[in-house]
C-alpha cells in the first residue's frame, strides 16, 4: 500500500508537471557523474521546490530527482531537504538532518561506497514574465520564507518563470577518506546552507525589507551622534533639533528599494529596450556571479548616457543578480520621479559636502552600512556624463568613502566591478552635439530622459554591456598602501590620499579594457582621419576590416569585443543610423559625413580610440620617416607612452620594447611596413597600403601635437619661472589658437583637463619637478623636445613653432 505522503506527491507531481516552466537555469549545461548516487539538496522542506527540482532532473537528462537509492541498508529520496534552524529559548533547532546523517553514516560504515550532492536553489519568479500584475509582484520569491498560501499563489501566478540555480556537485567519498578532514553531518549541512544563502543574496540581494531600521542605526550610530555634539555647539542649537536635522538627511539621502518596485522597472525597461534597440549584447557577467554571494559588490560603469544606470540595472536583474543601489545627484530627487527612482535603489547626494559636516557624517554612515551589509552598490567614478566619449578623470569622493568604509570594517571584502557601456546611437546625440561644437553645457535633470523618449522611433542599433575585470579591494590596499591596516582607523587617514587617485586610476583603465567595437565607431576612427572626411567606399570597407584584424591579432585590450559580420554591413549600418551619406560619383561611390555629422562621430570615435593607440603611434611615426631601426624607433616613441596612456587610460606595455617589435611585426604581416635588412621601412606611397598607415596613425596626432605645444611653450621660458597654472592655461589659448587656424570646430582639443594630466604625467616620467609653485626642467627634457620633432612633418612642425612664438 502507498503512503500518504507518497501518494500526495505524486498527485501533486502530476498536476504540476505540464505547468512548471523554467525561465533560468544556472549553470546550463550540467554535467554530473553518471557513476554515482546522485542526491538533490533544498535549502528547506518544500513539496514544490521538490517537485520543481524532479522536473528540472528530467528537462536537463540528469540523474532523476524523483526515484530513490540504495544505499547499504538504507533507501533514501533523491530529492531532500534541509531542516529549517529554529531559536527556542537561546538554542538553535533544527540542525539535523535525518537523510544527510543516514547517508554520512551509511559511508562511514562501508568504504567501497559513494555518493554525490548536488545543491539546488528555486526562486518562483524573482523576475516576471510577459504578462506583468499585482499578483506576480505579491507571489514572487523574496527574504520571507513562504507561507503555505502564498506558495500556492506563487505556483499559480509564477508557476511558468521559475529560476533554478545549482551548486557545484560534492563528491562526499574523498572527504570521508580524508584524514585531514574531520566531517559529520553536521559540518555538511552547514556548508550548504551557507551555500544557500550565498545563492540567495546573489539573486535577491541583502534583505531590503528593513528600511526604518536602516536609517534609525544611521542617525543612532557613535560617528553621527558625535557630529550631532559638534553641530549644537557649532550652531548654539539644542541636542533634539540637531537630531532632527540628521533625521531629516537621512531621510533625503536614503533609498526604499522594494521588490515589487524592482519587478515593475524590469517588465518597464523590457518593453523599453526591446522598442528603442535591436538587443543588448552582454558580455562577462559570469565572472560577477562567482563572487556575488562572497563580497560586496561595488559597480562602477562608464557615464555615456542618461540610460547607463538603468540598463545596468536591468541587465543585472535579467541575468539573475540583485541591482545595485545607485548614487544620484540630488538635482533628480523631483516630485514622483525621485520616489520612483527611490523604490528602484537610488540614494541621493548633494554635489558637496563642504561646510556641513552633519551632512557628510549622515552620508558616509549610511553608505558604510550598505556596503557592510553585503548591498550591492553603484556609482560613477567620472561623476557627470562624458560629452566627448572619452574616459574622464575620476572623481575621489565616493572612492574615498568606499575605502575608509572599508578600513573601518574589512571582514567582508569589497570588489570594484568596471563596467563598459557601448552605444551604436546614443539617445542624447543632440545635445551632445551641441556641446561638441562649443555649446554651454546643460544641468541634468531627470526631465532630459523625458524629451529624449520622443526619439524612440528612430533607429539606435545595438547596446552593449561589458564587464571589466573585478577588482578586489583588499588586495589592492595589501598591494599599494600595505599600512592601511596598521594605522588607527581616523576621518582620514594619511595612506587616502596615495591609494584614492590610484584607484581611480586602476578602475578607469579597467573601464576601457572591457571597450567594444561596433560599426559607428570603427566607421568614425576612419573618417575622421581623412582630411574633408570623405572616402572611398570600397578603402573605407577594407580598412575597418584592417582595424578588426588588427585589434584580432593584436589587440589593445585583452577583453575587447569586436563586431560580428562582414566590412560592408557595417558601412550599410552606419549610413542606416545617420551618421555618414553615401555619394554615387561615376569612378565611384563615396562615403561621407557633413560637419555636423562629423562632429557627432567625434564622441564615438573617442570611445574607443584608446585600444588603436599601440598600433597608431607606430604607423604615426612612418608617416613623415621613411625607415626606421628598432633601436632608434624605441628610443623616439618611448617616451610617448606614459603620455598615452594616462590622457586615454588605458594600461602602458609592461615591457614597450617587446610591443613595439609584436606591432612592427602585425604591421608587416598585414603588408603596411616592409621588413629590411636594418629594421623596417614604409611602403611606397601610390599603394593602398601606404593610404591605410596614414588613415591608422592620425588618431594620435592631436595628443602628441598637444604635447609639444606645452613643452614648445614651457622651454621658451628658464627653469623655475613659470607656474603650472599658467602654463596650463598658455597651452589652452595655443591649441584653441591653432584650431581656429585650422578651420577645425573641435574644443576637446584644446580642454584645459588635457594639459593638466599631460604636466602629470611629466611630473610622474621624472622630466620636470614643482619647486615653489614653478616648473623646474633640466637639460633632458630640451634633448626630448628637440628628438619628438622627427615624429612630425616639416610643415606642422613649422607651423607649432610659430605659433608657440607668439
Amino acid at each position: 500500500m502507498i503512503e500518504p505522503q507518497r501518494l500526495w506527491h505524486r498527485l501533486v507531481s502530476r498536476v504540476l508537471d505540464r505547468w512548471l516552466a523554467f525561465r533560468l537555469i544556472e549553470p546550463e549545461p550540467f554535467e554530473l557523474d553518471a557513476t554515482l548516487p546522485t542526491f538533490y539538496v533544498i535549502a528547506h522542506p518544500s513539496l514544490t521546490d521538490e517537485i520543481a527540482v524532479e522536473r528540472l532532473s528530467r528537462d536537463l537528462d540528469l540523474p532523476g530527482a524523483d526515484g530513490r537509492h540504495s544505499i547499504g541498508q538504507l533507501d533514501l529520496p533523491a530529492c531532500f531537504a534541509l531542516p529549517r534552524l529554529r531559536r527556542h529559548r537561546g538554542e538553535i533547532r533544527g540542525q539535523h538532518s535525518t537523510h544527510l546523517e543516514q547517508l554520512m553514516e551509511a559511508l562511514e560504515r562501508n568504504d567501497t561506497l559513494d555518493a554525490q550532492l548536488v545543491p539546488v536553489s528555486v526562486f518562483w519568479s524573482r523576475a516576471p514574465g510577459k504578462d506583468f500584475g499585482f499578483w506576480k509582484m505579491l507571489a514572487a520569491d523574496d527574504w520571507a520564507w513562504s507561507g503555505r498560501l502564498r506558495r500556492l499563489l506563487s505556483v499559480a501566478v509564477n508557476g511558468r518563470h521559475l529560476e533554478a540555480h545549482f551548486g557545484a556537485p560534492v563528491r562526499l567519498r574523498p572527504l570521508i577518506d580524508d584524514p585531514a578532514v574531520t566531517l559529520n553531518q553536521r559540518k555538511v549541512a552547514r556548508v550548504l546552507r551557507v551555500h544557500f544563502r550565498r545563492i540567495r543574496a546573489r539573486v535577491l540581494g541583502p534583505d531590503i525589507s528593513h528600511h526604518r531600521t536602516l536609517m534609525r542605526g544611521v542617525v543612532d550610530s557613535r560617528p553621527v551622534r558625535e557630529a550631532v555634539l559638534e553641530a549644537v555647539e557649532a550652531n548654539r542649537s539644542t541636542p533634539a533639533r540637531e537630531r532632527q536635522r540628521a533625521e531629516r538627511y537621512a531621510r533625503e539621502i536614503a533609498s526604499n528599494m522594494s521588490y515589487p518596485a524592482l519587478r515593475f522597472f524590469y517588465e518597464l525597461l523590457k518593453r523599453l529596450w526591446n522598442r528603442l534597440y535591436d538587443g543588448v549584447d552582454v558580455h562577462g557577467l559570469d565572472a560577477v556571479k562567482a563572487i556575488a554571494g562572497e563580497r560586496t559588490l561595488i559597480y562602477v560603469p562608464c557615464h555615456r548616457s542618461h540610460i547607463d544606470y538603468l540598463l545596468l540595472s536591468y541587465v543585472l536583474y535579467r541575468e539573475g543578480l540583485m541591482p545595485p543601489h545607485i548614487a544620484a545627484g540630488r538635482n533628480l530627487d523631483m516630485p514622483v520621479i525621485g520616489a520612483m527612482m527611490r523604490r528602484g535603489g537610488a540614494f541621493f547626494l548633494r554635489r558637496s559636502f563642504k561646510d556641513n559636516r552633519l551632512y557628510a557624517t549622515v552620508f558616509n554612515e549610511y553608505l558604510h552600512r550598505l556596503i557592510a551589509r553585503g548591498h550591492p552598490v553603484e556609482y560613477f567614478i567620472e561623476g557627470g556624463r562624458s560629452r566627448t566619449g572619452r574616459m574622464l578623470s575620476p572623481r575621489p569622493g565616493m572612492l574615498a568613502m568606499t575605502l575608509r568604509s572599508f578600513a573601518r570594517d574589512a571582514i567582508r571584502d569589497v570588489a570594484f566591478v568596471p563596467v563598459y557601456v557601448g552605444y551604436e546611437r546614443v539617445l542624447e546625440s543632440n545635445s551632445y552635439l551641441r556641446e561638441l561644437r562649443g555649446g554651454k553645457k546643460k544641468k541634468e535633470s531627470p526631465l532630459d530622459l523625458l524629451r529624449i523618449l520622443k526619439h524612440l522611433r528612430e533607429p539606435h542599433g545595438r547596446v552593449t554591456v561589458s564587464v571589466g575585470e573585478p577588482l578586489s579591494l583588499a588586495q589592492f590596499l595589501n598591494e599599494t598602501v600595505p599600512e592601511w591596516q596598521d594605522e588607527p582607523v581616523s576621518a582620514r587617514p594619511e595612506w587616502l590620499n596615495r591609494a584614492v587617485p590610484r584607484l581611480g586610476q586602476t578602475l578607469a583603465r579597467r573601464i576601457n579594457d572591457a571597450a567594444s567595437l561596433n560599426a559607428v565607431s570603427l566607421v568614425a576612427i576612419t573618417l575622421l582621419a581623412t582630411p574633408h572626411h570623405t572616402i572611398e567606399s570600397d578603402l573605407l570597407v577594407n580598412h575597418v576590416g584592417l582595424l578588426v584584424r588588427l585589434q584580432r591579432n593584436l589587440p589593445g585590450s585583452q577583453r575587447c569585443q569586436l563586431p560580428s559580420g562582414e566590412p560592408v554591413d557595417w558601412i550599410d549600418h552606419a549610413v542606416t543610423l545617420g551618421f555618414v551619406n553615401r555619394q554615387p560619383q561615376a569612378l565611384g561611390e563615396l562615403i561621407s559625413a557633413s560637419p555636423e555629422q562629423a562632429t557627432l562621430l567625434t564622441w564615438y570615435r573617442n570611445n574607443v580610440l584608446h585600444l588603436f593607440m599601440h598600433l597608431g603611434l607606430v604607423a604615426f611615426a612612418f608617416r613623415n620617416n621613411a625607415a626606421f631601426s628598432l633601436d632608434d624607433l624605441d628610443t623616439l616613441l618611448s617616451p610617448a607612452w606614459p603620455l598615452l596612456a594616462h590622457e586615454l587610460y588605458f594600461a602602458p606595455p609592461d615591457e614597450p620594447r617587446q610591443r613595439l617589435v609584436d606591432t612592427l611585426a602585425v604591421l608587416t604581416e598585414e603588408g603596411l611596413l616592409q621588413a629590411t635588412d636594418n629594421g623596417w621601412r614604409r611602403q611606397p606611397g601610390h599603394l593602398e597600403s601606404s593610404e591605410h598607415l596614414r588613415l591608422l596613425g592620425q588618431p594620435a596626432q592631436p595628443t602628441l601635437e598637444r604635447a609639444y605645444l606645452l613643452l614648445a611653450s614651457l622651454l621658451r621660458y628658464p627653469s623655475g619661472e613659470l607656474t603650472r597654472e599658467g602654463l596650463e592655461e598658455h597651452s589652452r589659448q595655443l591649441a584653441e589658437r591653432l584650431t581656429l587656424l585650422s578651420g577645425l570646430n573641435a574644443p576637446e582639443f584644446f580642454d584645459k583637463r588635457l594639459f593638466s594630466g599631460l604636466l602629470d604625467t611629466l611630473e610622474q616620467q621624472s622630466w620636470l619637478r614643482v619647486e615653489d609653485e614653478h616648473l623646474v626642467y633640466d637639460e633632458s627634457l630640451i634633448r626630448l623636445q628637440r628628438r619628438s620633432r622627427a615624429l612630425f612633418d616639416p610643415e606642422l612642425r613649422h607651423r607649432l613653432v610659430r605659433l608657440t612664438r607668439q
